[in-house]
Order: structure tokens, then C-alpha cells, then sequence
């Protein structure tokens, strides 16, 4: 396959090429300097400039591109979040309509922040409605964007993701107050967290890929949530630490503003579609998924 994808320099969209690689799919990724990159055999790295028609077939597009979440959640910070998603996106469709052939498939990146937040609901791809918080409006506005692909007749997909489980990203946030022996939980400890292992989101994504019965918004999360409480707990057994100081809620909003949320609230997802369709995950339970990663 040839996969054109944005976010590709990012830590879910660095796994996905890796793997993608070892299948021999070729990545053309898209990124604003494709000078600081070198091309490899499995991958070439172009700009939104690059001449559409001068690119081979191509048979899939994934966008995981978007400014980070994490940063204290100013004005310019919240607007930049939102236009880095549909900026992108806007920019994706312009190209794909560019290329003499459509794709085949159209992954668009979106969160589980789409449903909002709740203790006490549980959420799966049949939940129609969004919720009414910053990263609901945001998550909505991206995935009404992506679904231009839609209207191309290109099988459309949008993948919302939990919090995903790696070396990198949300979870050297999480851990570093159990390493420095001030674990706990946080706030209450009731807020779920819908989470996956790297090597699961990878996967599930590329599972979309090659099952073309499947559409629409995904979830991608393992099986078994956990809540903050429980969560903190199994962290701080895996990494051998004491978990006994709890982190009171206004203390995160001090420190992060309302980027809080993403830590003091959470909603419990269910992967439905990947589960309907047979998806074997590597890492259903947290503590194996943490064990595997601070062991690797």
C-alpha cells in the first residue's frame, strides 16, 4: 500500500509508520519541513506544495496531525488546538482532491473527549450525541470536516482515541509524581480513563485499514477501562513506588488551568466496532499493558 499521512513525525503517528513499514506499505508523509527529514526506502516526506499528480496511487490517507494537548489551556492555546485540526484536515481534503486517483480510505484522527464527561455513562460508536466541554466542540467540528471524504465517496473513518500508553505521550505526565513518591489519586479518583497500549492503537488503526466493512467513528481503547483510583494504584505497583498521596483537584487546575480535565475528569468507552469485528488486543489490562511497557 501507499499511505499518505500527516502527524507522522508524532509519537502515535511515528508507531504507525514503524509498523506500516514492516508490512512493506510505503508512507508519503506530509509535513510543513520535509528538509529536516530523510527519506528512507519505506518513506518519503513531502509538503502540502508537493505535485499531487506526481505521486503514485495512493491507497489510504490517515491524518493524526494536531497541536498538542498538553500546555496550560490559554485563549491562544485552546484556538490553536482547534484550527491545527481543521486547518490540516481542510488542507488534506484540498490535496486528495488534487491526486488523480481517490484513495480507497480516509482515517481522520479524533478523541474520545468527543463524548464528554461523565462518572457514571458509558459510551461506545453508537452514542450519536457529543458532549457540550471545549474538546467535544473540538472533536465534533474535526470529525464534520474529515467527513468531506465522505462526500468524495471515500470510505471515511474517525478514529477516537483514549489515552494512549507508550514511552511517550500522556504517560510520562502521569507517572512522574508516583515516581517521585507522591503518587495518588487525583481529585476523587472516580474519573474514568479509557487508555490503550501503543502497540493496540497501532494496530486497531491498521485493522481499519484492511477491513472495509468498517467505518464511521471507531474507538480506540482497550476493553477494560479503569478508573483514576485504580489506575494510580496499578502505575505505582508496576513502578514499585508508594501509593498513598491523593492530589486534590484544585491543586491540577492551578498548575494546568482547565487542561485539568483532561486528568480530573474522564468518560468510560467501550472499543464496540473493534470488538464486533474480532480485533485481538495484545494488551487488554492495564497492568499488563504497563508492565510491558517499562519493561521494554
Amino acid at each position: 500500500m501507499n499511505i499518505l499521512l500527516t502527524g507522522g513525525t508524532g509519537f502515535v503517528g511515528q508507531a504507525l509508520s514503524a509498523y506500516l513499514h514492516t508490512r512493506n506499505d510505503h508512507t508519503y508523509i506530509l509535513t510543513r519541513s520535509p528538509e529536516n527529514h530523510k527519506n528512507t526506502n519505506q518513506s518519503t516526506f513531502i509538503s502540502y506544495q508537493y505535485p499531487p499528480e506526481e505521486l503514485p496511487v495512493i491507497h489510504a490517507v490517515i491524518n493524526l496531525a494536531g497541536e498538542s494537548l498538553f500546555g496550560y489551556w490559554s485563549e491562544k492555546k485552546k484556538q490553536a488546538i482547534l484550527n491545527s485540526r481543521i486547518q490540516t484536515t481542510e488542507r488534506l481534503i484540498a490535496f486528495i482532491k488534487r491526486l488523480p486517483t481517490l484513495p480507497d480510505v480516509f482515517i481522520s484522527g479524533s478523541a474520545v473527549g468527543y463524548y464528554g464527561i461523565s462518572e457514571d455513562l458509558m459510551f461506545s460508536e453508537n452514542t450519536s450525541e457529543s458532549g457540550d466541554d471545549f474538546l467535544s466542540h473540538v472533536t465534533s467540528k474535526w470529525e464534520k470536516t474529515a467527513s468531506q471524504a465522505e462526500d468524495l465517496g471515500i470510505r471515511t473513518l474517525y478514529t477516537r482515541f483514549g489515552i494512549v500508553l507508550g514511552k511517550d505521550g500522556a504517560l510520562p505526565f502521569m507517572s512522574l509524581p508516583v515516581k517521585l513518591f507522591a503518587g495518588g489519586k487525583i481529585g476523587n479518583g472516580e474519573q474514568w480513563l479509557s487508555w490503550i497500549h501503543i502497540e493496540d492503537a497501532v494496530k486497531l488503526i491498521v485493522f481499519c485499514l484492511d477491513h472495509p466493512k468498517i467505518s464511521g467513528p471507531v474507538n480506540v481503547t482497550a476493553p477494560h477501562p479503569k478508573q483514576n483510583k485504580a489506575f494510580m494504584k496499578i502505575l505505582a505497583k508496576v513502578l514499585k513506588r508508594p501509593y498513598w498521596l491523593p492530589v486534590p483537584s484544585p491543586f491540577i487546575f492551578i498548575a494546568a488551568g482547565e487542561m485539568s480535565q483532561l486528568i480530573t475528569k474522564g468518560q468510560y468507552v467501550i472499543p464496540k466496532k473493534a470488538l464486533d469485528h474480532q480485533f485481538s488486543f495484545a494488551f487488554p489490562y492495564l497492568e499488563e499493558a504497563l508492565k510491558n511497557i517499562y519493561r521494554s
